[in-house]
């Protein structure tokens, strides 16, 4: 069984951060583990307060994972400010961590920031150049990029400037964008499109986290780039089609879905 590790934060109501990577890692039928690095108190509607850990338990947790059971690939998502980051970007240097996804989460569904504004400087110098692929979306975009984003050539436009601060690989998702679901990959070289439409359902909580991590999984599984992200858009897609209409705000994506239907063939991915 491959092995994969999320390094996030926790939602205790189970729609994003760790919770949600370790769904879409098991929907893919792959061996999940965690590096907790704040808790956060949030649920559909509010986040209520934030815990972080310290950076000393970061780097125990990361030294527990890999001098025992090791990864194929990792997942990163919330980083709350520049001594996690540090702690985190050390640890996977000194591993010689393979496919890492970096998910540069700055805010909550409903607005709440969940990143230190002023450590935007730091998640360029010390996750970026950590990242074989960042996945940010538009707003996360434009704050990296120091870019507005208003159709598909401004994407284009930060996914080349964020590669030169140092990441391998740059994925802008366009949910953000008023028309279809668009997501664009950079490499360095190529541009490649995954479209999609565009769904009607408030219940997107997590879906960032879920992409971010179904990719991941793809890549551990041994897909190449381009497939993965094809293949994790599909399945993200699906899990807001059948999305759960769950508390009061936000409710979660439905990350087994495809799972309940097809059994783990093929990953989890859909075959409707």
């Amino acid at each position: 069984m491959k092995k994969i590790l999320s390094i996030a934060g926790s939602d205790c109501s189970g729609g994003a951060g760790i919770q949600a990577d370790l769904k879409t890692f098991s929907a893919h039928g792959l061996f999940g583990m965690s590096v907790i690095v704040s808790v956060v108190a949030e649920n559909t509607s509010r986040v209520i307060d934030i815990q972080n850990i310290s950076p000393d338990m970061i780097r125990k947790q990361i030294d527990a994972v890999f001098e025992d059971i090791g990864t194929d690939a990792v997942k990163i998502g919330m980083l709350s400010g520049e001594e996690s980051m540090r702690a985190v970007a050390e640890k996977l240097l000194e591993y010689k961590a393979q496919n890492i996804v970096a998910d540069p989460v700055m805010y909550a569904k409903n607005g709440c920031p969940l990143m230190d504004p002023d450590s935007v400087g730091a998640l360029i110098d010390i996750i970026i150049p950590a990242a074989d692929l960042l996945t940010p979306n538009i707003p996360e975009a434009e704050r990296i990029a120091g870019i507005t984003i208003e159709n598909t050539e401004d994407m284009k436009k930060a996914a080349a400037k964020i590669h030169k601060m140092g990441s391998r690989n740059v994925l802008v998702k366009g949910g953000h964008l008023e028309k279809e679901a668009l997501d664009i990959l950079y490499d360095g070289k190529d541009y490649y499109y995954f479209n999609s439409e565009r769904i009607n359902t408030k219940n997107t909580h997590g879906t960032g986290c879920t992409y971010s991590s179904a990719i991941a999984s793809n890549l551990a599984l041994g897909m190449g780039l381009e497939n993965a992200v094809k293949k994790a858009k599909n399945y993200v897609t699906t899990a807001i089609r059948h999305s759960l209409n769950i508390g009061k705000g936000h409710g979660p994506t439905n990350h087994f879905y495809s799972l309940y239907k097809n059994g783990l063939e093929n990953g989890g991915e859909n075959h409707d």
